[in-house]
């Protein structure tokens, strides 16, 4: 089975909490569409910021992806973890370009207490970033 090019780089940045070169991956012209923000975050540089957050709060120690569906430029991540001892259910669609770059990143999260805790943390943790 062919390897969908970028999808190794995103694991190496999940489970690595790599962003060393987070910006040169994510294209420039990127869209992610956050379970908690109803707008598209459009940009590398703004993407970065909500990507590192969200490492940092879903991509914690319990997090784990539990399937993988893939197609030539297409990722779909299943993944479960815990929150404050809620259990955090969701998924991570991602189009890659030809070169691998993120292109566009759907998340869709459920139970809705988490979405709703979710969006406190992340509030907060950008906070944080704008100081």
């Amino acid at each position: 089975m062919k390897t969908l090019k970028g999808l190794e780089t995103w694991h190496e940045f999940v489970k690595n909490k790599n962003h060393k070169n987070l910006s040169d991956f994510i294209d420039d012209d990127a869209i992610l569409y956050s379970p908690v923000v109803f707008t598209p975050i459009e940009g590398s540089f703004m993407i970065s910021r909500y990507l590192m957050a969200a490492r940092e709060i879903i991509a914690n120690n319990n997090f784990k992806y539990v399937r993988e569906v893939c197609d030539d430029e297409n990722a779909i991540l299943e993944f479960v973890t815990k929150i404050n001892e809620i259990t955090v259910e969701g998924v991570d669609m991602i189009k890659f370009t030809e070169e691998g770059k993120l292109k566009e990143i759907k998340v869709m999260i459920r139970p809705l207490k988490a979405v709703n805790m979710l969006h406190q943390k992340m509030g907060e943790y950008l906070q944080k970033m704008n100081g």
